[in-house]
């Protein structure tokens, strides 16, 4: 009967503190967004959807040297080199598979050509499978394109650390 009565007080006495602090909240101003609409800018750092850069005559900057394939630590790139007519490397298949993909950023930092970046993107959501293997069409970026801050700030920092910079 002790806990009876015990557990009827603190119910009577914790509902009105519980509705207090309900109370509070409803009139404070709302911390979600209205996320289709409205999107939360992510933070400098963060790495998303890969691009395969190309050069300012709009060739492909991918030699396909596999650096970045053997840098994967999950193992998610997939490539096959090819020749062109003009005797240079190129890369005939070049995958990512996203469903491995940890986004750790090895891939962009051991490419020697600076042919692959993680950009902002973050919304590529699917229910198959095999939309998350992207090929290199569609990852090569369209070709005239607007500079990004980032690959500024990467070169950068490769100059300081004495990277050679050629052909760029």
């Amino acid at each position: 009967m002790k806990d009876v009565l015990k557990a009827l007080g603190n119910s009577i006495l914790k509902t009105p503190l519980g509705l207090l602090i309900t109370i509070k909240h409803l009139f404070k101003k709302p911390v979600t967004l209205d996320y289709p609409r409205k999107k939360k800018p992510m933070a400098p750092r963060y790495r998303g959807r890969h691009y395969l850069e190309r050069y300012n005559d709009g060739t492909e900057r991918c030699v396909c040297c596999g650096l970045c394939a053997a840098s994967c630590p999950a193992d998610a790139i997939y490539m096959e080199p090819e020749e062109t007519e003009h005797g240079e490397r190129r890369a005939k298949v070049y995958e990512i598979n996203l469903l491995r993909c940890i986004f750790c950023g090895f891939c962009e930092e051991a490419c020697p050509e600076e042919a692959i970046f993680l950009g902002q993107e973050y919304e590529f959501s699917d229910d198959n499978r095999d939309s998350f293997i992207w090929t290199k069409e569609q990852m090569l970026v369209p070709h005239p394109r607007k500079d990004n801050p980032f690959k500024k700030i990467i070169r950068r920092v490769r100059k300081v650390y004495g990277v050679t910079d050629k052909n760029r």
